[in-house]
C-alpha cells in the first residue's frame, strides 16, 4: 500500500494498455550487441538502444502515455512538470504531437542541447535552479499559473507504464536473459522494467546503476527507506533526482542489487561505447556498462539486457574534452 491516496500502483495490463496507446508515437528500438564489449566483460550484452528513440529518450514512451491517456477535457489546460532535460523534452514532443501546451520546469544548468530540444518541440520553459526543492518551488507556481495536468518525470504511474514497454520489447528481441541493467535516478525506468520483468520474467535479475556521486538510490536501498539528495553534483545529469514513494515501491521489492560507479568509471564507458558501437548516448547511459565493467565478476558467463536511455548530449561539452 501507499501513503499517498492520489497515487495507485500500476499493473501489468497498464503496460499492455500504454503499449497499444503508445505504439504509433514511438520507436521499436533496436537491440545491439558488441563482440569487443562481450570479450571485454565476460558476459553476453544486450543494448537495448533508447537512443534512438523519439526525441532521444525512453522517457517518450511515459510522456506519451500520460499525453494520449488524458481525456478532452483533462488534455484542454495542456500538462506540466519539472525536469532535468529527457523528460521536459519527451513530454513536450508528446504534447506537441497531441496540439497541446507543455510547460516544463528545468534547472539552469540542463544541458543546453536538451533546452534546445524542449524548444523545438514547443515546450515553453521555466529555469530554477539545480536543486529539487528550488525545481518543486518554482514547480508550484508554474502549475498553479498553467493549470496543466502534473506528468511527474517518474513517480507518476501513467509514466511508469510507458517505461515498462521498453523492457517488454527487449524480452520480445532476445532469446533469454539472466539479468537487465539499466540506470537509477528517480527510478521510473527501473520501476518499469520490474513491473514488466516480474509478470513475464521472474527469473531475470534487475540491476540498477547510479554515480558514486548521486548514489542515494544505493544508500536507500541499504538502508530500507528512501535516502534524499538534494543537489548531487555528477556527470550524469539524468540521475540527479531522488527515489519518491511509487518508485520505492518497485525498487524495493524487486531490485536485485544497486551497483555504483565513479565519475572516470563513467566517463571511460561513455567513450569507450562512442569508440566501439559507434552510437551516441548519454553520461547517464554509461553508468550501466561502468558498473558492468568494474564487477566483472558479477556478470561473467551471463546474457545481460543493458538499457541505454538516451542519446541527447550536448556535442561541445563532452567530457572526455574538458
Amino acid at each position: 500500500m501507499l501513503d499517498n491516496p492520489d497515487l495507485t500502483i500500476p499493473t501489468f495490463q497498464d503496460v499492455l494498455d500504454a503499449h497499444d496507446r503508445i505504439r504509433p508515437h514511438i520507436h521499436r528500438t533496436p537491440v545491439l550487441t558488441s563482440s569487443y564489449l562481450n570479450d571485454l566483460t565476460g558476459a553476453r550484452l544486450f543494448f537495448k538502444c533508447e537512443n534512438f528513440q523519439k526525441a532521444g529518450a525512453f522517457k517518450v514512451r511515459g510522456a506519451s502515455n500520460a499525453v494520449f491517456g488524458l481525456s478532452d477535457a483533462e488534455a484542454q489546460k495542456g500538462v506540466c512538470t519539472h525536469s532535468s532535460g529527457n523528460h521536459a523534452l519527451s513530454l513536450s514532443y508528446a504534447a506537441g504531437r497531441r496540439g497541446i501546451p507543455c510547460n516544463v520546469v528545468m534547472p539552469r544548468t540542463a544541458p543546453q542541447a536538451k533546452k534546445d530540444a524542449v524548444k523545438g518541440y514547443g515546450g515553453i520553459i521555466t529555469e530554477c535552479e539545480p536543486s529539487t526543492s528550488s525545481r518543486e518551488a518554482v514547480f508550484a507556481d508554474v502549475r498553479a499559473a498553467t493549470g496543466g495536468n502534473f506528468v511527474h518525470p517518474y513517480n507518476d504511474p501513467r509514466v511508469i507504464a510507458g517505461q515498462g514497454t521498453c523492457a517488454r520489447e527487449l524480452m520480445e528481441q532476445t532469446d533469454g536473459l539472466d539479468m537487465v541493467v539499466a540506470p537509477i535516478g528517480g527510478g521510473g525506468m527501473i520501476s518499469g522494467t520490474c513491473l514488466t520483468l516480474s509478470n513475464i520474467a521472474p527469473d531475470v535479475k534487475i540491476i540498477a546503476s547510479e554515480p558514486e556521486q548521486a548514489d542515494d538510490a544505493y544508500r536507500s536501498f541499504k538502508a530500507g527507506h528512501i535516502i534524499a539528495d538534494d543537489a548531487p553534483v555528477t556527470i550524469a545529469d539524468g540521475l540527479k533526482v531522488p527515489l519518491k514513494e511509487l518508485t520505492w515501491h518497485f525498487v524495493s521489492n524487486h531490485v536485485t542489487d544497486i551497483l555504483t560507479a565513479s565519475e572516470d568509471e563513467i566517463i571511460a564507458a561513455m567513450k569507450l561505447t562512442w569508440q566501439r558501437m559507434k552510437i551516441v548516448m548519454e553520461a547517464s547511459c554509461a553508468v550501466p556498462l561502468a558498473t558492468i565493467l568494474k564487477n566483472k565478476d558479477r556478470f561473467a558467463g551471463k546474457r545481460v539486457g543493458v538499457i541505454i536511455t538516451g542519446g541527447n548530449v550536448d556535442l561541445d561539452t563532452l567530457p572526455w574534452l574538458q
